[in-house]
């Protein structure tokens, strides 16, 4: 049997000896919408707990639309043209519009990769676009501290727009639950102090701060008082299939409007499987995910709920743009020369994360479970002696060592990486 994983921009596939059983594990099959455009027009004119867009832009002065960064496949091509028009129809100059990219403390997105994000030439030709950055003490406002401590600080250029529209792609996310709505504004464009509390280990080993937990999840409740603090905002959520294809979406108030786009997401992005293998496969959802080793540890965190203990993690993952930022190489320097449970111990003290040393800390989820086996073609040497996991050669190699030492012949296999959430139930 051969399977394709996600890979870069095109697939990987993986050869399996026909004495293996291969457990796939992909989405039901998911609905596609026949008119994508005249889909998202539908749910600007007819919104969850707001008024339609054109009459809200009537008497607006100003709009600021936010987008996810480059490493979310979030189809801006599509909706930010008909969110435009219908500013623009309302009476909206283009002068006062603008479109904030929410890199969170990402690094920012331009040239031909801002071009690629918009996805549409004629939005990028009139209409500003601007990146976030969160280490700017001068482009945020504080709003106010929640109820569990945090200092929120965010994009002035969101707080002053009479129109705040925030726009992203739901999904699964191993922190906030599920991604987009109030995850855009917060972390999305939110001051470095508020994005390294919510980072912090106080946060992220709490259990219910995990892939598809909304309730009682920090994370979540956190963002959800953020968004009463600023009253409120818009939301357009979009879900898609593993072609990336429209499925779902939703415009209106940003906590409903999620809702909505959440409930739709959960009947096929959370797999029911009824039994754990001590072999897995997974990708990491190949391109835009997989350019940064970064991003691969979502990958690595999916699947944890089939994998039995002692068990083998098999990711594939492109790794085009290496490790990822300074700072993440830092926190796996830290890791290698700590240890899992010396790194984990020095972060609990801290109120405020170091910057993306939380992805180093949700690389000891899967460690703590069984070995994680990674296959790059990209990754430089000195990169890979910074993951802290084996790199393979090869993932049908990998496979066959894998069901040699356990003495099965069954194995799991997650082409669409992080996308799908594999739920135990026996």
């Amino acid at each position: 049997m051969r399977v394709a994983l996600n890979y870069g921009k095109g697939s990987l596939a993986v050869d399996f000896g026909p004495d293996v059983a291969v457990t796939e594990i992909r989405k039901p099959p998911i609905p596609v919408l026949a008119d994508p455009k005249a889909a998202v027009a539908a749910a600007l004119a007819h919104p969850i707990g707001a008024k339609p867009l054109a009459e809200l832009a009537r008497t607006a002065r100003s709009a600021c639309i936010l987008i996810c960064d480059i490493t979310r496949p979030v189809p801006n091509g599509l909706f930010l043209p008909l969110l435009v028009e219908t500013l623009r129809a309302a009476g909206l100059r283009p002068d006062a519009i603008r479109i904030l990219v929410a890199t969170g403390l990402h690094r920012p997105n331009e040239g031909a990769e801002l071009r690629e994000l918009i996805g549409d030439a004629t939005v990028l030709d009139t209409i500003r676009v601007e990146n976030h950055d969160a280490m700017s003490d001068a482009d945020h406002a504080y709003v106010g501290t929640t109820t569990r401590g945090t200092v929120v600080r965010l994009d002035r250029r969101l707080l002053e727009a009479d129109l705040r529209i925030a726009t992203g792609l739901v999904e699964p996310h191993f922190m906030a639950g599920y991604s987009g709505g109030r995850k855009v504004i917060a972390p999305g464009v939110a001051h470095r102090e508020t994005i390294t509390t919510f980072h912090s280990a106080r946060f992220m080993e709490d259990p219910r701060c995990a892939n598809c937990v909304l309730e009682g999840n920090p994370l979540h409740e956190d963002q959800l008082e953020i968004m009463r603090l600023i009253g409120g905002a818009l939301a357009l959520n979009t879900v898609i299939d593993e072609q990336r294809r429209l499925s779902f979406v939703s415009f209106g108030e940003i906590v409903e409007s999620h809702g909505a786009a959440v409930s739709f997401a959960r009947r096929y992005a959370e797999v029911a499987v009824a039994e754990r293998f001590a072999t897995v496969v997974t990708s990491a959802a190949g391109y835009p995910l997989d350019k940064t080793y970064y991003q691969t540890v979502k990958g690595m965190v999916g699947p944890l709920d089939i994998l039995a203990p002692g068990g083998d993690l098999i990711i594939a993952s492109e790794c085009s743009e290496g490790i990822g930022s300074r700072h993440y190489a830092a926190a796996q320097a830290r890791l290698l020369a700590l240890g899992s449970e010396g790194f984990l111990a020095a972060i609990k003290q801290k109120r405020h994360a170091d910057i993306d040393e939380w992805q180093t800390e949700m690389q000891l989820k899967p460690m703590r479970v069984g070995r994680i086996h990674l296959y790059s073609d990209r990754l430089s040497a000195e990169d890979a002696a910074l993951t802290g996991v084996e790199r393979v050669a090869s993932v049908d190699e990998a496979v066959r060592q894998s069901l040699t030492r356990h003495g099965t012949c069954r194995v799991a296999v997650i082409p669409e990486g992080p996308y799908i959430v594999p739920v135990y139930r026996s």
